[in-house]
């Protein structure tokens, strides 16, 4: 990740400069690969009968979600979405070769991810009983607040990928601009 100027800040005699360099490329492998990992694995686990019946209290306590168990079975819910967390690892994982539709697959996450932030407020039993905010109940408290790192891994990937993807199409115009 790197901002407008920050090349200005470093100079030729900052031994740390390579080394920072090195760990921001790998770090930003890590995170945009690892996202779309974590979203792929997830959504198939979301057609094993363990996990839709895992969610089912989770999106049945929410305002957003417990409409959905009106007309659809608790598997039917998981598999549709599973199949749209892989969709949307599929879309973030496509970055080298679509960084636009890896932005709008980063963009779904983060909407997943808000989502499934709001059930720290609506879930039963998210806060320790007697303690209150800001004491994490190991499930599904715990479980859940792990959503705030995902959410902004996404809302990262979707921003650099966007550039990528704003670039891309700059220099595919300077192109033809040169061919005309």
């Amino acid at each position: 990740m790197q901002l407008d100027g920050e090349d200005e800040m470093l100079t030729t005699n900052d031994s740390g400069a390579g080394a920072g360099r090195t760990l921001e490329r790998v770090g930003t492998i890590l995170l945009r690969y690892g996202l779309a990992l974590i979203l792929i694995w997830v959504g198939f686990l979301k057609f094993s009968a363990y996990e839709a019946e895992a969610i089912q209290p989770l999106a049945a306590n929410s305002p957003l979600l417990s409409w959905i168990y009106d007309f659809l079975s608790v598997p039917t819910y998981a598999m549709i979405l599973g199949t749209g967390e892989i969709v949307l690892g599929l879309m973030i994982a496509a970055r080298p070769v679509a960084p636009g539709i890896s932005a709008i697959g980063s963009l779904g996450a983060a909407v997943l991810f808000a989502v499934t932030l709001t059930f720290l407020l609506t879930t039963p039993g998210v806060w320790q009983p007697g303690l209150g905010v800001p004491f994490l109940s190991p499930m599904p408290g715990q479980f859940l607040a792990k959503d705030l790192a995902l959410f902004a891994v996404s809302i990262w990937t979707a921003g650099e990928a966007l550039r990528a993807a704003n670039l891309r199409t700059r220099s595919g115009s300077e192109s033809a601009t040169h061919l005309g």
